[in-house]
């Protein structure tokens, strides 16, 4: 058994002191992460495809031990729905938390509608020692079914054991966005897309996020006490250079935000001010 195989077991293990949290970057924007006793998997894409530049770290039946697996947005690359009816049986207490368009076809897709809750802008659930809360995305356009008033992209804010994580998802920048985010208070973390977009790209049907210029911008608004760039490393029609990301927010904002570029399946630590 491989490092990696083993991962769902050390994750288990690991002992997680109240003001911080222990996460793993699992590609694309896909994160597992322990608060207290609890453990999220966030857009974690484990489905093998042919475009993908590397296998997943952890194969879709090793996963187990996962409390809530989060999605923000109906993309394999983020709701992987092969990938999730496994871990409906690996991970059998498991719940599953969607922006709310996409229960009813989850639910026909397999997951039992007991197990998933499904969450709109402004929305916040409790999932064992964590909170997370809703706010809406823009996926290149800000979505918006006026009939039903859900959003189908959506960011999270993820607060538990003393540490308040901000999960972008796949957005752009939006009017009123900044708000919403600066309402939670100070973010201990952030995790942005910074693949951007543009015509090659649209024409082929891949709908972008923030440039890594529009991502450092972000940060140097909210100043969390980390920012973890993400969506560069999955597809090679479909990246950025996170370094030009790290090097642009070091020579526009200076020191005050570290840029935390996580190896892959690898444990690092988040923790407040003062930890």
């Amino acid at each position: 058994m491989n490092h990696f195989e083993t991962l769902p077991e050390q994750l288990r293990s690991c002992l997680v002191p109240y003001g911080t949290a222990v996460l793993l970057w699992m590609g694309q924007m896909g994160f597992w992460i322990k608060m207290g006793s609890t453990i999220l998997s966030i857009d974690y894409f484990a489905s093998e495809t042919d475009d993908r530049m590397f296998p997943p770290p952890v194969e879709a039946r090793g996963v187990n031990g996962i409390d809530c697996f989060i999605g923000t947005h109906d993309h394999l690359d983020h709701i992987d729905r092969p990938s999730w009816n496994i871990w409906r049986e690996t991970c059998p207490d498991a719940c599953f938390v969607v922006p709310r368009p996409h229960v009813s076809s989850l639910c026909r897709d397999g997951i039992p509608e007991n197990r998933l809750i499904g969450l709109n802008d402004g929305e916040s659930v409790r999932v064992g020692d964590v909170t997370i809360s809703a706010i809406a995305a823009a996926h290149e356009f800000l979505v918006f079914d006026e009939e039903t008033g859900l959003y189908p992209y959506l960011q999270y804010i993820i607060e538990g054991n003393g540490v308040r994580i901000y999960h972008a998802g796949d957005t752009c920048r939006y009017e009123g966005m900044l708000p919403k985010l600066q309402a939670f208070g100070k973010t201990d973390a952030a995790i942005l897309p910074i693949n951007g977009r543009d015509a090659k790209r649209y024409r082929a049907n891949c709908i972008g996020n923030m440039t890594w210029q529009e991502a450092a911008d972000l940060v140097g608004e909210l100043r969390p006490g980390v920012v973890i760039p993400g969506h560069y490393d999955m597809f090679a029609a479909n990246s950025a250079d996170p370094s030009l990301f790290a090097d642009y927010l070091d020579a526009k904002y200076g020191a005050g935000v570290p840029c935390l570029i996580p190896r892959r399946a690898e444990f690092f630590t988040v923790a407040t001010a003062g930890k």
